[in-house]
């Protein structure tokens, strides 16, 4: 049932209160990680870009391995201009058709790889990482243009308010958006403008219109709710329905009855807090210990009132020892504060274990071997636990889902069936994805070879045609390059006519005999048999 203005404008109010409970933490994650997309402190509201956001910030190891740490995560999940999945058919589909099937499935995902590439997907997703690293990341996909027929748009979770659904999965996604006066026409064709809209258009196009942007599920039709809304006179500029919603939302961690997530930078927090106001003290130590503080003999010549404690300051005094002491001295420093160096160095180790920064040897060793690489995207799935399934769940599955149904709806491909897991399932290849899979395939091989270092009873265990599909499938090599069940049983029939022919010339040839006119000429008798 659709909602209208006014209900998703309270709605949405109550949704963005509910949110101010996260907000002190978020704002000192985006203070000290990352103060070049932080929106807060009046950023936004004081509509100020430009603003330099960084005079609070003394140490950069946070703002350096959050951005390692997207990096990582991209070039482990979603390496860019690469293939990092694959579409193969689920449950539902029938064994005899599995095989014509993944040739469909393959030459889809050929398709969706060629259209991302030409979209701004990497880049995007670099800034998605960003924010994921906080705790919550969203990006809105939506259908481009010829040139580019797919949009992704990476959001700020400050703009954003979240409800979820009964599963734990966000239905309803409600965000702020400014846009010029002039623009929303041409950004909406299909909006009703109100009057108080008309005006402001008219009369100051340039200035910046705040919006409501809504996407609301709709349970009874199984659909979604678009909605567009001028706030300040609570009319509906844009409603469109939608099979699937135009959000992608993922937390890297979330505790029951939340819900926004909790990222590593909230567990370094406090280590990035404490090395951040370490540095500032030793900075404000250092500046005393290089221009120092002195005293000066308090003579009538001296005005007090024009002296300040900083460095290179005098401070007036009324002698500087002996019977009228030097007219001026230093002032001695009650301590010193080389005891930072012992923490300093311990804070920016526990802050890269946390942001997943600690590699293997140092990347500026000698050239890494392809093992050493595997070994780190051993390590970093390890490391990242319970969040590597989260974001294969929220983020690699939607980005498929959404992207295949943006081409269905543009006509460039065909799709009938579902990628739910049943009908079409998402099954990852990326580095890290391959790097699990590595393990899978090596505890086969592991086994193949004690087999067959146990005799005839040690081989009959194996099926080499399976154990071959097996290894395959996880590399996730294409259908094209692999024979059909039909194919295999044809060149299994040929070996074993070719063998039957072999054994019939050697056997004739220990008898003494000549070799019959069959066996004279294997091609001729294969060629014969076959057409048989």
């Amino acid at each position: 049932m659709k909602v209208d203005a006014g209900k998703v404008l309270n709605r949405s109010k109550k949704a963005f209160g509910r949110k101010e409970l996260w907000r002190t933490i978020y704002e000192d994650c985006y203070r000290y990680a990352l103060p070049q997309r932080n929106l807060y402190e009046g950023y936004y509201e004081g509509n100020v870009p430009g603003q330099n956001k960084m005079n609070n910030v003394f140490d950069s190891t946070a703002i350096h391995s959050t951005q390692r740490f997207a990096n990582r995560i991209q070039s482990g999940l979603f390496p860019p201009v690469k293939k990092w999945c694959r579409l193969e058919p689920g449950n539902e589909i029938p064994e005899q058709f599995k095989t014509n099937t993944q040739q469909a499935l393959d030459d889809y995902s050929d398709k969706m790889f060629s259209i991302l590439r030409q979209s701004n997907f990497d880049l995007a997703m670099g800034e998605f990482l960003l924010d994921l690293s906080v705790g919550t990341a969203a990006m809105l996909v939506q259908a481009g243009d010829d040139a580019i027929p797919l949009r992704f748009t990476p959001v700020p979770q400050y703009l954003l308010a979240l409800e979820e659904g009964p599963y734990g999965t966000v239905d309803n996604v409600y965000r702020k958006y400014k846009i010029r006066a002039e623009a929303i026409t041409r950004t909406f064709p299909d909006a009703k403008i109100p009057s108080p809209l008309q005006r402001v258009i008219d009369d100051k196009p340039q200035e910046m219109v705040e919006l409501l942007e809504a996407v609301i599920a709709d349970t009874d039709r199984g659909d979604f709710c678009y909605h567009i809304i001028y706030g300040k006179s609570a009319d509906e500029l844009v409603f469109r329905r939608m099979k699937q919603s135009p959000w992608i939302v993922a937390r890297y961690m979330k505790l029951p009855g939340e819900v926004f997530g909790r990222g590593p930078l909230v567990s370094a927090l406090p280590d990035i807090k404490t090395l951040n106001k370490t540095l500032e003290l030793l900075l404000k130590n250092a500046s005393i210990a290089c221009a120092g503080v002195y005293t000066a003999a308090d003579d009538g010549v001296i005005n007090p009132s024009n002296i300040r404690i900083a460095p290179g300051s005098i401070i007036p005094v009324a002698r500087n020892g002996g019977p009228q002491g030097a007219s001026l001295a230093p002032l001695p420093r009650s301590g010193d504060f080389n005891v930072s160096q012992i923490v300093i160095n311990d804070l920016r180790m526990n802050i890269k274990k946390t942001m997943l920064d600690d590699t293997l040897p140092p990347d500026n060793m000698s050239a890494r071997s392809a093992t050493e690489i595997v070994e780190r995207m051993k390590e970093l799935a390890q490391n990242m636990g319970a969040a590597f399934g989260r974001l294969i769940t929220e983020t690699m599955v939607p980005v498929v889902s959404k992207t295949m149904h943006i081409m269905d709806e543009k006509g460039l491909i065909q799709m009938p069936l579902k990628i739910n897991g049943l009908q079409v399932k998402v099954v990852p290849v990326s580095p890290l994805a391959k790097a699990q899979n590595l393990e899978e395939v090596n505890e086969v091989m592991q086994f193949v070879q004690i087999a067959n270092s146990l005799g005839p009873g040690g081989v009959a265990e194996l099926k080499p045609d399976e154990v071959a599909s097996f290894i395959a499938d996880k590399f996730g090599i294409p259908a094209n390059l692999r024979n059909t069940p039909e194919e295999k049983e044809a060149i299994m029939q040929q070996a074993m006519q070719s063998a039957n022919i072999t054994g019939g010339l050697i056997e004739e040839a220990e008898q003494g005999q000549e070799p019959t006119a069959q066996a004279q000429d294997p091609e001729t008798a294969l060629t014969e048999e076959a057409s048989a």
